[in-house]
């Protein structure tokens, strides 16, 4: 079995990010760089932690015209990394476009093809949210669209709540991937994630990969917490 942990790098200094991947590494499949770090450090962080051999998730959630995000994602393909994200909204060409920059970027520089997944309904959103911006009040059917439409573009992957995942399941095609955010253990005060589950939870829901950010990072012990998350769904 693939640990399926994905720690979040939600730290904004480069040399906390290198000592949680140090430190962290033998214990978790890959490691989350979104747009904090991301910002702070540059693409030399992509690298400096592909150097330890860790597997990169980079989370900068495009979104723009079918040509600059196709532009993007191989500028992602060529720092090899293993898993980046788009938000579906931004439409099948677009989506379609960031696939095959994926796929052809990959061939051209002889690696494997990042693993592009379609973010839906951002974890801190609700009905409420979804209102405000015009949008169907029901998340559910929100995310079933958009999880859709990423499929028939032909995205492999997909970012959604744990919550969504036993429904969507039931109409994606059996080899799409799901990676889970909104990871919680139970052992937490309340933050902005409104939709969560516990690692074993997710896993049993349908879940490939679980996105765990605070549980871990911000723990007294990373490892330890990393590794007790480990031993619960082993």
């Amino acid at each position: 079995m693939q640990n399926p942990i994905i720690v979040a790098l939600d730290v904004p200094q480069v040399e906390t990010a290198l000592q949680l991947a140090a430190q962290l590494a033998p214990v978790v499949g890959a490691f989350k760089i979104g747009g904090e770090l991301f910002t702070s450090a540059g693409p030399d962080i992509v690298r400096r932690i592909r150097a330890t051999g860790a597997a990169v998730f980079l989370d900068l959630k495009f979104h723009d015209i079918p040509n600059t995000v196709a532009k993007s994602i191989a500028a992602a393909t060529r720092l090899d990394v293993q898993m980046l994200t788009i938000h579906t909204s931004g439409g099948l060409e677009m989506m379609q476009a960031a696939e095959q920059s994926a796929q052809q970027t990959a061939l051209q520089s002889g690696r494997n093809a990042p693993l592009v997944l379609g973010v839906t309904v951002l974890t801190s959103m609700d009905s409420n949210t979804l209102s405000e911006i015009g949008m169907s009040a029901n998340v559910g059917h929100q995310v079933e669209r958009l999880a859709t439409l990423a499929a028939k573009a032909g995205l492999r992957g997909l970012v959604c709540s744990p919550l969504e995942i036993t429904a969507l399941r039931q109409v994606l095609p059996p080899a799409m991937q799901l990676v889970t955010p909104g990871i919680r253990t139970g052992a937490e005060k309340a933050d902005d994630q409104k939709r969560t589950l516990t690692p074993k939870e997710a896993l049993d829901a349908g879940a490939n990969w679980l996105v765990i950010g605070r549980p871990i990072y911000a723990a007294e012990n990373p490892r330890a917490a990393a590794e007790k998350i480990l031993a619960s769904i082993s």
